[in-house]
């Protein structure tokens, strides 16, 4: 499903070049559980931008469901984005002034989709994150663990292939952590393709492949 060809990002530093990636191939199956890991500074955030079309690589391929996305240009970009790739991100990125519903209906408005079909897809997001009674409070008004949910129901609505969670528990108490982590895992039984990055051992250890980077280079690749 994800295939990563001698793929590099550098960048320049005053008159130093950074190489955050450096020449990493990678094949994920669809479906699969990944969990990445690594020190600060590794480039885990670096190649999760990537494989989210956020960044574009300095060189190498990046081929997302037989498409080459190296040769896309920035719209083609922002569509396949929008359609195949959902975010977690451990702030939340929830909108203050917007209800969880609307929140979650965000992608939808800005897709175009129209009206009916997205109070449908936000009241299945809803109760599939178990949030169904929350869906007027706005993230003021909500715990961690329930705003996480919110963010999980936002980046499902669209139903994409690829879920990529970037540290999804680092603001969550320990209760919580648990209820997240199970509720992402039970979206990847589902048949969402998972990509976690963590600085968490256990979490690490849960899934069912450990991609460890250091210095912009893979250097453990191993079934959990």
């Amino acid at each position: 499903m994800i295939q990563l060809e001698n793929l590099c990002r550098h960048f320049e530093v005053g008159n130093q070049i950074v190489r955050a990636l450096d020449e990493v191939t990678l094949e994920i199956n669809k479906k699969e559980y990944l969990s990445i890991m690594g020190v600060s500074g590794s480039g885990k955030s670096t190649l999760l931008n990537i494989l989210g079309l956020l960044d574009t690589p300095t060189s190498g391929d990046y081929v997302l469901s037989g498409i080459n996305t190296s040769k896309m240009n920035d719209d083609e970009m922002a569509h396949i984005r929008s359609t195949k790739i959902g975010f977690i991100f451990q702030s939340f990125h929830l909108i203050p002034r917007l209800t969880a519903a609307e929140n979650v209906e965000m992608p939808m408005v800005l897709s175009g989709l129209n009206s009916k079909e997205r109070k449908e897809r936000v009241d299945n997001a809803l109760a599939r994150v178990s949030l169904t009674d929350r869906a007027d409070h706005r993230p003021e008004q909500l715990s961690g663990g329930q705003r996480q949910r919110v963010a999980i129901a936002r980046s499902i609505v669209m139903e994409p292939d690829v879920l990529l969670a970037d540290e999804p528990t680092g603001n969550l108490d320990s209760t919580s952590s648990k209820e997240i982590i199970k509720l992402i895992e039970e979206l990847n039984q589902g048949g969402l393709t998972l990509l976690v990055v963590t600085h968490d051992v256990e979490m690490g250890s849960r899934s069912d492949r450990l991609i460890e980077l250091l210095d912009g280079k893979i250097i453990n690749d191993k079934k959990n």
